[in-house]
């Protein structure tokens, strides 16, 4: 049975085709994994954040090697239409399965120590980290408020903390765990959540918690 190439970004970069890794030189994992989280993107910004300390021609010329070299891989990874570049329908990544993943199985895989693309430190790729996190984090904030909604106590809770692990100075999850707690009529470990909160904020940051988050415990 044949499978289709398979990028991963996640946890570090990995191409598959076949159900078999490939080895791909440094300069081609960055192209590709540009058009793994853009899908498209026209040549001159392809090559200008690629290779920002080249001028224009040379950077164009770096493209176009790059590409050549990645047909050679022998798997569907690149169309080329004109001025446009875009990832083959063909690629399947894990950064467009997130959407489809429960958050409560990606803990360890967005903002802990399989983030996207880890000891990547292009502007690009940071930009991209920092989005995919903070989407992470809002998923789990929307499923732990819809789970106190139905007042499932367990599941928002389980959420809730999840998000924290994730972004311990975040005050959405802090603040979903007093909720809870309040909702089940846990006052002293709402006033505890509360007051571990402030503790950290103070360590760590050196400020109080907001007047929202205080207002609940008022």
């Amino acid at each position: 049975m044949a499978f289709g190439p398979e990028l991963t970004l996640l946890g570090g970069f990995m191409l598959r085709h076949d159900g078999r890794p490939l080895a791909i030189p440094k300069t081609l994992q960055r192209l590709l994994a540009f058009l793994g989280l853009r899908r498209q993107a026209t040549r001159t910004t392809v090559s200008d954040a690629l290779w920002p300390r080249d001028p224009g021609d040379a950077a164009s010329g770096n493209l176009r090697t790059a590409l050549w070299r990645l047909r050679r891989i022998g798997a569907p990874v690149i169309r080329t239409e004109g001025e446009t570049l875009a990832l083959d329908d063909r690629v399947r990544t894990d950064v467009d399965e997130l959407a489809d993943a429960d958050p409560l199985t990606q803990e360890h895989l967005v903002c802990g120590p399989l983030e996207l693309l880890p000891g990547w430190y292009d502007d690009w790729v940071l930009e991209e980290r920092e989005r995919l996190c903070q989407m992470y984090l809002n998923r789990l904030e929307s499923l732990a408020r819809s789970r106190l909604r139905l007042a499932r106590y367990g599941e928002a809770l389980d959420a809730a903390l999840t998000a924290m692990r994730a972004e311990p100075l975040r005050e959405g999850p802090h603040e979903l765990l007093i909720e809870i707690h309040l909702a089940e009529d846990n006052y002293g470990q709402a006033l505890s959540a509360y007051r571990g909160y402030q503790d950290l904020l103070e360590r760590e940051l050196g400020v109080v918690p907001s007047p929202r988050i205080q207002r609940l415990l008022a």
